[in-house]
Formats: C-alpha cells, sequence, structure tokens
C-alpha cells in the first residue's frame, strides 16, 4: 500500500493511501486527525475542518495544489511538510550552506560502483564519490578482515577481558571498567554525548565523502567493526541517506570525535537525515523510506565509528583537489594575461629552468611554452611587438614559473599526505586479528593532514597574490596601454573598477585565513588529551582560501578576455583563442557597464568545472610529447602525468 510521510510540526507521520486517486487536500486532513489523536485538547488545535494549511514538498518546497491526486503528484514514500496557517510552531526546516552546491538540484543516483578495500582510495575518488558519481561495494578481501576483527572483539567480549573503549569507558574514564550487561548502551550513550557540534551542516557532496572515507578506513579491518553494521553504512550511502553533521566542533585528536558522531547519531535513527528524496528529515524516517534500518551498535563499534581523522581529510582531499585544478588553470589564466599585456616569452626558455630544476617551476614554464611558442602558435599581438624596445617584463608575468611552480609543489606535498591518510587505520584501540590482541595508539591524531592543509593554505594562496597583481596591471592604463578598467567611456562607466576591488579584499582574506591553525593546540578530556591538532579548522579555512583564489583568477581570466578586445582584430595563438571562445560562450563582451557578479560566477564555474583545463589541456599534451620524447606512452594503456586516475576500481553492475 502506498504511503506518504507527512511532517505537521515537530512529528513525523507516516500515511497510508489506500486509494492514491484521494486529493493532497485528504492526504492533509489525514494527517491532521493522526496530530490530533492522541493530543490533549487536539494539541492546542481548533476543529480540523476549519483549519487552514498548505502542503509542499521537503525536498525544493515546492507548493502542492490542494486539488491534485496522490498519484498525480507524489510517489510512494515520498515527504510533504503540512505548514497550518498562522501557526507559529510549524515547521521551519533546516537549510544546507547557501551556495555551497550545485550538484544536490540535479542528483541522479549512479550506476556505477567503486570497490573500496582501504588501501586504494585516491582523493580523486573520493571528490567523485561525493558528487555522487559511484555508489560503493566493499571487495571480498576486505569483507573478510572486517570479519576476521570482529570475531577477535567477540571473543575478548566474551571473556570478559578488560580492553579500553571495548568493556571500559573512555579518556579519563578509561580505567572504568563496564558490566557487559551495559556494553551497548556504553557505545550508544558514547555516540549521543559526543554528537556536539555546532555551526551549518556539512553539504550533502561532503558529507558523502565523509561516510564513504569512513567505510573505507572500517573496510582496512583493524577496527573491530561488524560486517552487518559496515554493511549498513554502505547501503546508508548507497541510498544518500546522509546524517546532519555540523562543520564546527572538532579540535582534531582524539580524531574526529563531534563530526563523526553526528554521522554515527543519524545511522542509529537519531538526529537529522538528508536524502534526495526527503530533504532534511528524522533519521528513522528517512531510512524507512529508503528500507533501511537503524544501526545497533554491538560493543566497540560506537568508538570504531568515531574514531579517526576523516572529516579533516576529506575536507582536505576537495582542498587538494580543487586547489591542483585550479593551479593548472592559474598558468593558463596567466599566459592569456601576458599577451594581452604584450609581454616577452623569454623568461619561459627551458634552458633557464634547467638551471634551477624544481619539478614544479619546469612544469609551469612548459605549460607556457606550451600555450605561446611562436612556432607551434604563431601569435599576432606577440608579433605586433617583435621589435619593442622592452627588455623584460613585471615580476607577476616574468616569474610566474617560479610562483606558480612552488604552488604546484606544495600541492603534491599536500596531496601525498592526505591520500596516505586517506588509507590509513586511525582507530584505537587496534584490532590486530592475526596476533590476536589490541594495541592502543594515536593514529587518531590529525597533526599530519592539519600541517599539510595548513601548508597548502599558504601555498595556493600565492596564485591569488600575483593573480590580483596581474589584474591591477591589466585595469592600470599607465601599465597597460588599455583603456582604464578596460571600458570605454571612462567615467561614465567604470568598468573592472569594483572587480578588481573584490579580488584585492579575497587576498587580504586570505592573508588572515593563511595563519596556520595548527601551530594551536588546547589541552581536553581533563588533561588525558592534553595535546590537539586544531584540524579541522585547519581544513575548513583551506577550502576557503582555495574558492578565494578561484574567484580573484575568474576575475583575471574576465579582465584579460576584456582586454583582447581592444586589441582586436589582431589574435594570440591559437589554445588561447580556444580560452577566449570558451569564455565568450558564456560572457559576452562588457561594453557598458552592468551587473558583473553574474558574469564572475559563470566564469568561477568554468574553473571548477575546469573547462579552462580541458579545452586547453590538448596543445599542451601535444607540445610536451612532441619536445619531451621521454614523455611519450610506451603502450596504449600509458597515462599522462596529468591525467585523471586510471580507471581500475570503477564496475558497472548489470
Amino acid at each position: 500500500m502506498p504511503r506518504v510521510t507527512v511532517h505537521i510540526r515537530d512529528e513525523w507521520l507516516t500515511v497510508p493511501c489506500k486509494d492514491t486517486t484521494c486529493t493532497i487536500q485528504w492526504l492533509g486532513f489525514e494527517a491532521l486527525k493522526r496530530y490530533t489523536k492522541n493530543k490533549p485538547d487536539n494539541g492546542g488545535l481548533k476543529s480540523i475542518k476549519d483549519i487552514s494549511f498548505v502542503v509542499r514538498r521537503c525536498q525544493g518546497h515546492g507548493l502542492l495544489d490542494s486539488d491534485d491526486t496522490i498519484e498525480d503528484v507524489l510517489e510512494d514514500n515520498d515527504f510533504v511538510e503540512l505548514a497550518i496557517e498562522g501557526d507559529s510552531m510549524s515547521p521551519d526546516f533546516i537549510q544546507c550552506q547557501p551556495g555551497v552546491s550545485h550538484l544536490t538540484a540535479v542528483y541522479r543516483e549512479p550506476d556505477d560502483y567503486l570497490f573500496l578495500d582501504g588501501n586504494s582510495l585516491s582523493s580523486l575518488d573520493l571528490v567523485n564519490l561525493g558528487k555522487g558519481l559511484y555508489k560503493i561495494k566493499l571487495t571480498p578481501e576486505a569483507e573478510l578482515k572486517v570479519v576476521k576483527s570482529r570475531e577477535l572483539l567477540d571473543t575478548i567480549v566474551k571473556e570478559n577481558r578488560v580492553v579500553y573503549g571495548i568493556t571500559t569507558g573512555f579518556g579519563k574514564f578509561a580505567r572504568t571498567v563496564i558490566p557487559v550487561s551495559k556494553l551497548k548502551e556504553l557505545q550508544e550513550n558514547l555516540v549521543r554525548s559526543h554528537s556536539a557540534g555546532v555551526g551549518s551542516p556539512l553539504s550533502p557532496e561532503r558529507t558523502r565523502m565523509l561516510l564513504a572515507l569512513r567505510i573505507n578506513v572500517l573496510a582496512k579491518g583493524y577496527s573491530g567493526i561488524s560486517l552487518e553494521t559496515l554493511t549498513a553504512m554502505v547501503q546508508a550511502f548507497n541510498a544518500s541517506c546522509l546524517s546532519f553533521v555540523p562543520e564546527k566542533g572538532t579540535v582534531g585528536a582524539s580524531g574526529d570525535l563531534a563530526p563523526l558522531s553526528h554521522l554515527a547519531l543519524g545511522l542509529m535513527g537519531e538526529g537529522k537525515m538528508w536524502s534526495p528524496k526527503s530533504g532534511w528529515a528524522d533519521a528513522k524516517y528517512v531510512l524507512e523510506a529508503h528500507g533501511l534500518k537503524p544501526v545497533t551498535l554491538k560493543p566497540k563499534e560506537g568508538l570504531a565509528l568515531i574514531n579517526g581523522t576523516q572529516m579533516i581529510t576529506s575536507l582536505g582531499a576537495e582542498a587538494v583537489e580543487r586547489a591542483e585544478a585550479i593551479a593548472r588553470q592559474a598558468d593558463i589564466i596567466a599566459a592569456l594575461t601576458l599577451e594581452v599585456l604584450k609581454g616577452t616569452t623569454k623568461a619561459f626558455d627551458s634552458d633557464i629552468h634547467e638551471l634551477r630544476p624544481h619539478p614544479g617551476q619546469s612544469q609551469v614554464a612548459l605549460r607556457f611554452r606550451s600555450l605561446l611558442d611562436s612556432d607551434h602558435h604563431p601569435s599576432e599581438i606577440a608579433e605586433s611587438h617583435r621589435f619593442c624596445d622592452r627588455v623584460q617584463d613585471a615580476y607577476t608575468m616574468r616569474c610566474c614559473p617560479q610562483v606558480h611552480g612552488v604552488v604546484n609543489d606544495t600541492i603534491d606535498f599536500a596531496k601525498n599526505i592526505i591520500n596516505t591518510e586517506i588509507n590509513s587505520a586511525t582507530d584505537n584501540p587496534m584490532v590486530f586479528a592475526e596476533r590476536g590482541e589490541t594495541i592502543s595508539g594515536g593514529n587518531f591524531h590529525g597533526e599530519y593532514p592539519a600541517k599539510a592543509l595548513d601548508y597548502l593554505a599558504i601555498g595556493v594562496h600565492e596564485l591569488a597574490s600575483i593573480s590580483e597583481r596581474r589584474t591591477e596591471r591589466l585595469c592600470n592604463p599607465s601599465l597597460s596601454e588599455l583603456p582604464a578598467f578596460l571600458v570605454s567611456e571612462g567615467g561614465l562607466n567604470s568598468g573592472f573598477m569594483i572587480a578588481h576591488c573584490t579580488a584585492a579584499s579575497l587576498v587580504s582574506e586570505n592573508k588572515v585565513l593563511c595563519h596556520p591553525s595548527s601551530v594551536d593546540s588546547l589541552s581536553t578530556s581533563a588533561a588525558t588529551e592534553d595535546h590537539v591538532s586544531m584540524g579541522g579548522w585547519a581544513a575548513r579555512k583551506a577550502l576557503r582560501v582555495v574558492e578565494n583564489v578561484e574567484q580573484v583568477l575568474a576575475i583575471e581570466l574576465l579582465a584579460a578576455c576584456q582586454g583582447i578586445e581592444f586589441l582586436r582584430p589582431l589574435r594570440t595563438t591559437t589554445p588561447l583563442e580556444k580560452v577566449y571562445d570558451l569564455v565568450r560562450s558564456t560572457v559576452k563582451p562588457w561594453i557598458k557597464d552592468r551587473f558583473m557578479a553574474p558574469d564572475i560566477e559563470a566564469t568561477h564555474r568554468l574553473l571548477i568545472d575546469q573547462k579552462v583545463w580541458q579545452v586547453a589541456k590538448p596543445y599542451i599534451d601535444k607540445y610536451r610529447m612532441e619536445y619531451i620524447p621521454e614523455s611519450r606512452p610506451t603502450s596504449p594503456t600509458a597515462f599522462s602525468l596529468e591525467s585523471p586516475a586510471s580507471p581500475r576500481k570503477r564496475v558497472r553492475l548489470e
């Protein structure tokens, strides 16, 4: 029998619909009857037949016409809310952070699966899982390890051994032995009491990443989780049933306790959950609507679910992937700016960079040559000033390989640490089935990813710092030989004047955000956890720095394309013309002043989606193949150094 879950005030009610030709108005009155049935004084409501109300979907808040039939506008297990007219107690739904996600509204259940074994997940894989591109399956080898680890835990409980976190309390209460009859309550109490985070919830994409990463770590088989519980987590991920996880509250040791507790709380059927079908609702109803049951915790499982660095690391994975993407595209944008400012390519000569062979510097110089090399891609703009009297350019153009280069090397350093952390067991105590013992350690401490992400923020910020100076040169007529602020009829029009101010403000904001959080530590848990990493804030601010960098470079890209307009009919190199065409497919030239924020956002979206990189990459790869023979693939299966991760664990199950 079809049914609909209806939210009235602070309660969720399941309403069976024997006849789906009944109207939405009937559904509302039926839900109200059930709501008032066991309430004193009808819950303070007047006669039901006199109540005015509206019914709207939980997801998207679309209003439903009271005369429409249930079968026409709803599906089985749909979620709706009923708002009573003039009632101050009617529901006010929790909102996601505004602007974090453009994917949620277009989510489609994926067909492909990614196999997790705890050893081979990459940061790119994790970001793609967050985007909802894959479901999850455990490898048979991982399942076997999990089973063996759990068998040891069950033996410990059966033999009444005293082991931290299994038969004892936690932190300051580590010496308090808990009776076997209360071990289940111990784990549930742990999750409930530690669900003490505050702030806005993580977006659905970031919560997917958090859940996927916790599954991957548990799949290593050193945490003592049962296969039953781990399978339930996989099922929740595949149904996109995502707990309400506040972004604030972790000090990064002993792991990300507060956010991971909120993650576990939803899986227990408590607190709030989100799914594409329901929007935000009570966790037990979201699970039930997807045919899932709340997790029942066994000894040690609460601790296994919440002890680790997965929030720091999952946010860090997004930060390094976005940083890598914007760093690649920063080279392309800077090359376009150099063309507009009529700079020279001599500073990118390979012989110069062989004398200082940092990997990032050499890589950036090669990208500049591949985009600007006159023998490869003739440029009418470059030809127009071939015999000018300028000897060298400003540092913001001439030193791009050195400045952008160290950013690339910093990203590589941070990415290596994050990818190691992604596949690390960070629980405590660790369960060694092959040795038949549990050992307490400190793998939960978040210092590694915290330090790496502080370093990442400092490094990637420099892309914005140097970009803002190039934008200044583009807008300043005494430096660019272009109209002031890149607009005709200056004075009547202000052009890019305030866009440059926006870039400057973001660079200044980043200077504060680049202060490392991991230099701080506050003793917690009655001095049993007397040194912490503050990695949660390191991860969140690293993401903010990266987003600011993306915005600053979006403004430079817009300004450089506008500069091209004043150099027409001259044309730049073929790859840079392709970049110009891409931008102009989204943002038209600036003829006179107009609302600028949408242009910046549209260009920012091109960078987030790596469209600029996709346009230029074939030319960069071709140049590399022709001028660096050793980079040529030796077999049809060889991958470029800058290609996405190989498609090894991805399968489609028919």
